[in-house]
């Protein structure tokens, strides 16, 4: 007996290819919406922590972190513990949490508790929040030393930093709160060499390369 063999029609297979390109588009779109996603929870970080710093002031006359008065005006156990009143942030945006917090804790990390003890910031201790990247998100003045010194293509005043961003978000969080460019405007950006939260340099990056697994860290100015 003969048997006769059949295949799929140019029909068939044109509906299965159809098929797979939409799925593969809805897989690809999906992603996209969520970095989307990611970017405008980044921008919120920025947006949401100046806003806090700026009520602070308002309402203390004060820096959070530095606020001489802290101590006094949270001194239910555990007690705040206060900054020197000196005005000028001291520590650096990924200080490390000491295992006692008292006078000698950084400033920066100090930062987040005055803020979260005032209701401005959710949340309780002194410990960086961290972006919807696993990066670290905390503030400096200058070089972190206490003075004046530049840091990242010459910023000197108070900055908010924020780490471990992929290229494609760092470069979409420059063009919308910015102008695009990692080395100039109010947002400045630095390439990192590894996940974390990596010291800020003094020099940005030139230019943002897209290559797909590169980090970088952006700060903005206050």
């Amino acid at each position: 007996m003969k048997t006769k063999q059949t295949g799929f029609t140019l029909v068939e297979i044109a509906i299965v290819l159809v098929i797979i390109g939409l799925l593969l588009g809805g897989i690809l779109k999906g992603q996209e919406m969520i970095t989307q996603a990611k970017v405008k929870n980044a921008i919120q970080d920025f947006s949401g922590i100046s806003a806090a710093y700026y009520g602070y002031q308002d309402r203390y006359r004060a820096i959070p972190g530095d606020d001489a008065g802290a101590a006094t005006r949270w001194a239910t156990s555990p007690a705040a513990v206060s900054g020197n009143g000196n005005r000028i942030l001291s520590g650096t945006y990924n200080a490390a949490i000491p295992a006692t917090i008292d006078a000698n804790t950084p400033e920066t990390l100090l930062w987040w508790d005055h803020l979260r003890r005032s209701g401005f910031l959710t949340g309780s201790g002194v410990a960086n929040p961290v972006n919807a990247f696993n990066g670290a998100i905390g503030v400096q003045a200058g070089d972190g030393a206490g003075g004046t010194a530049g840091v990242l293509g010459g910023f000197t005043n108070l900055i908010m930093c924020s780490s471990n961003l992929p290229d494609k978000v760092a470069i979409a969080l420059d063009a919308q709160m910015d102008d695009g460019n990692p080395a100039t405007g109010a947002v400045r950006g630095q390439l990192q060499t590894a996940a974390g939260a990596p010291a800020i340099a003094t020099t940005a990056a030139a230019s943002y390369v897209e290559t797909g697994t590169s980090l970088y860290t952006l700060c903005r100015q206050f």
